[in-house]
């Protein structure tokens, strides 16, 4: 798939790190670093703008390695771009850890996973058809 961009950051664009990998690594453009208090949020700019084809989405998502050494993860995730915005792409980081966390300019904060997605039309009805799993939710099938 190709897609538009415009990059009014300092750094590459977004690659894939492995062959295989879902998910762009997205990185900070930044003037100066940002720090992150513990159970601190920030916005933190990417540089980047987007022009998804309709029926798409881009999903902002943590780095599972700034997660687990850092505690850093992205707030609303996955967070939604939806194919008709054009704002810069932005990452709501939060500190879950005990200690503050410094974001440097050009540091790998954040993927995106551009993904399909359909759009439904409701169906009003008095009852929905019988699953073996009915209405068991959270925890329902044990351990």
């Amino acid at each position: 798939m190709k897609l538009k961009v415009i990059n009014r950051s300092h750094h590459p664009l977004p690659e894939y790190a492995t062959p295989l990998s879902a998910g762009l690594d997205l990185r900070a453009n930044l003037s100066s670093p940002v720090t992150l208090l513990p159970m601190g949020r920030a916005l933190i700019p990417t540089g980047l703008f987007i022009a998804l084809p309709p029926g798409f989405e881009a999903q902002v998502r943590p780095r599972s390695g700034l997660a687990l050494k850092k505690g850093i993860g992205v707030l609303n995730s996955p967070g939604t771009i939806d194919a008709d915005y054009r704002g810069e792409i932005g990452v709501i980081l939060v500190n879950l850890s005990d200690e503050p966390f410094v974001v440097q300019d050009g540091e790998r904060i954040a993927q995106m996973v551009v993904a399909r997605h359909e759009r439904v039309e409701w169906t009003a009805v008095d009852e929905l058809d019988e699953t073996e799993r009915g209405a068991g939710g959270f925890g329902h099938t044990g351990k």
